[in-house]
C-alpha cells in the first residue's frame, strides 16, 4: 500500500531528508524529494499494517540526526526509545489490552549465574492469590522486564487468566544482562537456565511441571539454544523473529561479535534432529522482516525434526508493539498446547 509522507520545512533546515525504518528499502526508495517549502516521499509498504519509523535528516553542516516525524503524533515505546508510527487501514490493536485482567503480584530475586560472571535478576509475576509457595504454571521469558514495560506481558497473563482460558500460572521476566553474551547461543546461559534459575523458582515459588520458555531477536535464539541443550527444561517455546543468523541471508550480520557462535549452533540445529526431543514450539516474524527467511527454514527444520511447529507471520516488523501483537492468539494457543499434554 502506497503512503505518502511529508516534512514541512519552509527555512531549508535540512539538505536531505531519508526515511529511517526497518524496511527493505534503497537509498533511493527511501530518500525524500525537495517540493516548494517541505520534503515528500511515497513510498510503498508492503506486508504490513503499521509501521514504525524515524526521519533521518541531514542539516548544512554536514551533521545527520534521526528525529520523530513533527507531522505525526503517534508514536510507540522501544528498547531505543520512541519512534513516529503509522497505522494502516485494518490494523487494531489486541482487544486484551482493555479487557478485564486478574490482579497480579511482583516478587524480586537474584539468582546466582554459575558460569556467566554475574547473577540473573528475575522479577516474578504472579496471580494476587497465588503468592510465593503456591504452585503454579510458569511462562519464562528472556527480556522480560522490556517485554513487560514495552509489550504488557503481564497484563496479557491477567488477560488471558481471567478469560479462563489458560490455568493460572507466572510469568518470570529475566534482566538480560550481558545480553549480546548470554543470548547468542552461550552454553553457560543454556546451563543456568536450567540449573540454577528454574530450580530456584520452583523451591522459591513452586512450579507445576515444565515451563514454556519466550523470548524475542537474540532472546529466541537463546531460549531455542536453551531447549536444544537441555529437552527436558521446558514443555513449549514461543520464539518472536528469533536471530537465527544463516550466512546467505545475514552475512550483514557478520560484524557482530558472536556471530560465528550463533550461526554454527543454527547450522547444527538445521541439519541434526537425531537427539532432538520436541516440544510445541510456535515462530512469529513479520513477513517483510530481515529475519523472516532465516524463521522460515528454521520452522521447516524443526518440522522435520517432529517438534509441533506452527509459524505465524504478522503484519509487523522487528518491535515490541508487532511482538505483542502476536500474543493473541499465538501464544494463548501455544500455552493451551504446552500444558494439556
Amino acid at each position: 500500500m502506497p503512503v505518502v509522507l511529508r516534512l514541512d520545512d519552509p527555512d531549508s533546515r535540512y539538505t536531505a531528508v531519508r526515511l529511517a525504518s526497518d524496511l527493505h528499502l534503497s537509498h533511493e526508495q527511501r530518500s525524500f524529494a525537495r517540493n516548494g517549502t517541505g520534503w515528500v516521499l511515497e513510498v510503498e509498504l508492503p506486508d504490513v499494517l503499521r509501521l514504525e519509523y524515524k526521519l533521518e535528516v541531514d542539516h548544512p553542516d554536514g551533521g545527520t540526526e534521526h528525529i520523530l516525524d513533527p507531522g505525526n503524533d503517534k508514536t510507540a515505546p522501544g528498547a531505543f526509545g520512541d519512534k513516529s508510527v503509522l497505522e494502516l487501514d485494518g490494523y487494531a490493536a489486541p482487544e486484551w489490552l482493555h479487557a478485564q485482567a486478574v490482579p497480579g503480584r511482583y516478587d524480586e530475586a537474584e539468582i546466582r549465574g554459575r558460569g556467566l560472571g554475574g547473577t540473573v535478576a528475575v522479577r516474578v509475576w504472579s496471580p494476587e492469590s497465588f503468592p510465593p509457595g503456591t504452585p503454579a504454571r510458569l511462562l519464562l521469558a528472556n527480556d522480560g522486564p522490556e517485554y513487560d514495560a514495552l509489550a504488557q506481558l503481564t497484563r496479557y497473563a491477567g488477560a488471558v487468566i481471567a478469560r479462563g482460558d489458560v490455568p493460572p500460572f507466572r510469568v518470570a521476566l529475566l534482566q538480560p544482562g550481558d545480553r549480546n553474551n548470554w543470548y547468542s547461543a552461550s552454553a553457560a546461559y543454556s546451563r543456568v537456565l536450567d540449573s540454577d534459575v528454574l530450580p530456584q523458582l520452583r523451591a522459591g515459588f513452586g512450579v507445576i511441571g515444565q515451563p514454556v520458555g519466550m523470548g524475542a531477536s537474540l532472546g529466541a535464539l537463546a531460549m531455542l539454544h536453551a531447549q536444544r541443550r537441555y529437552p527436558r527444561l521446558l514443555s513449549g517455546a514461543f520464539l518472536q523473529s528469533g536471530s537465527y543468523f544463516i550466512p546467505r541471508y545475514d552475512r550483514h550480520e557478520s560484524g557482530f561479535s558472536r556471530y560465528t557462535r550463533i550461526t554454527r549452533f543454527v547450522r547444527d540445529t538445521l541439519r541434526d534432529g537425531e537427539y532432538a526431543m520436541p516440544v510445541p514450539v510456535t515462530l512469529t516474524v513479520g513477513r517483510a522482516e530481515e529475519n523472516a527467511e532465516n524463521n522460515r527454514e528454521m520452522a521447516r527444520a524443526l518440522a522435520a525434526q517432529g517438534y509441533e511447529v506452527s509459524l505465524e507471520e504478522v503484519l509487523d516488523m522487528h518491535n515490541y508493539v508487532g511482538w505483542r501483537d502476536a500474543f493473541d492468539p499465538h501464544l494463548t494457543q501455544l500455552l493451551k498446547r504446552a500444558w494439556t499434554r
